[in-house]
């Protein structure tokens, strides 16, 4: 690795949080260009080349291609869909540690929203319609959380202080941590007939592709809330709109999306949709900052990269 690094930034947002770190970027190390990956590289070589927030699609990607390429960094955890459009011999990092927290935020007001009524009060205030009524409380619930990785763990801490009845951690497989049992998705048949709320925070993979389908959520007890705060297409949407009215929904993420102003989703009854926002917060760029300031140390000092999930 040279002695200076070539650091490409999509646009302007991320350069005063990397200037203004604690523990800045070394002066004199870097070297930053502006690059949006969406044309040739400015320069023949970038050493670290970060993506716009949630464009990792081919129509970008290729362009990596055109120029000596070392670690591509990504401003999304998830990177469905990458490995194919991906050009050969690169290193790619999801930005994981960035976006749990605003997640587990959204998955948190999504909860309270749709249990408290919040989004039916907010369409009353526009007509001046005082109406009240008696809502479930998130208290003394049960919570079964499908997917037990830093979005899941970020939600189950955020449930802590609302005294719900029980947390249930579903993994991929099955395993026992510091906090507790987590079951393996194998097991939901018989966990799901007793959940109230469902948190859906699971990567997109051949795996998880309609993974809450039909037959799972006919097995959830009426009035049950689900929460998708992970992709879209781990929810299969046509049985979605089959079981809304005696199920509730809130959806950070659909499938398709963006959701055509036309689609029944829209106006099914009980589903609460925010447009994909759970990572969009404030929280987003200082986060992101420290994980690039992270990644140029490594890269200075010959080491591994962070959250290197593809190499092509």
């Amino acid at each position: 690795m040279p002695e200076r690094l070539v650091v490409s930034l999509p646009d302007d947002l991320l350069r005063p949080y990397l200037d203004g770190l604690a523990d800045p970027v070394p002066a004199g190390a870097v070297d930053f260009v502006t690059w949006s990956i969406d044309g040739p590289p400015p320069v023949p070589r970038v050493d670290l080349a970060v993506l716009p927030y949630m464009s990792a699609h081919s129509s970008r990607l290729r362009w990596l291609a055109e120029g000596e390429i070392g670690l591509v960094q990504s401003q999304s955890i998830g990177y469905d869909g990458v490995a194919a459009a991906l050009p050969a011999g690169l290193a790619y990092a999801n930005a994981s540690s960035v976006h749990e927290t605003a997640t587990a935020e959204l998955a948190l007001a999504l909860i309270l929203a749709s249990q408290r009524g919040l989004d039916e009060f907010a369409r009353n205030a526009e007509h001046g319609l005082w109406k009240g009524g008696r809502r479930p409380s998130l208290a003394d619930r049960t919570v079964l959380i499908l997917g037990y990785g830093g979005v899941g763990k970020a939600v189950e801490a955020r449930l802590a202080p609302f005294e719900v009845a029980e947390v249930v951690r579903v993994a991929s497989r099955a395993r026992s941590d510091a906090t507790g049992e987590v079951h393996g998705i194998a097991e939901l048949p018989e966990l799901l007939p007793h959940a109230e709320i469902v948190v859906i925070g699971t990567p997109l993979t051949d795996a998880t592709r309609g993974l809450v389908g039909a037959a799972e959520l006919a097995l959830l007890p009426d009035g049950a809330l689900v929460v998708n705060v992970a992709r879209g297409p781990v929810l299969d949407t046509d049985a979605a709109l089959a079981e809304a009215g005696r199920l509730r929904f809130a959806l950070d993420v659909t499938d398709p999306e963006p959701l055509p102003a036309d689609h029944p989703l829209w106006s099914a009854p009980g589903v609460l949709i925010s447009p994909h926002v759970g990572g969009a917060a404030s929280a987003m760029e200082p986060r992101m900052a420290r994980l690039l300031r992270r990644q140029i140390g490594h890269l200075l000092a010959g080491e591994e990269p962070e959250n290197v999930v593809l190499r092509s």
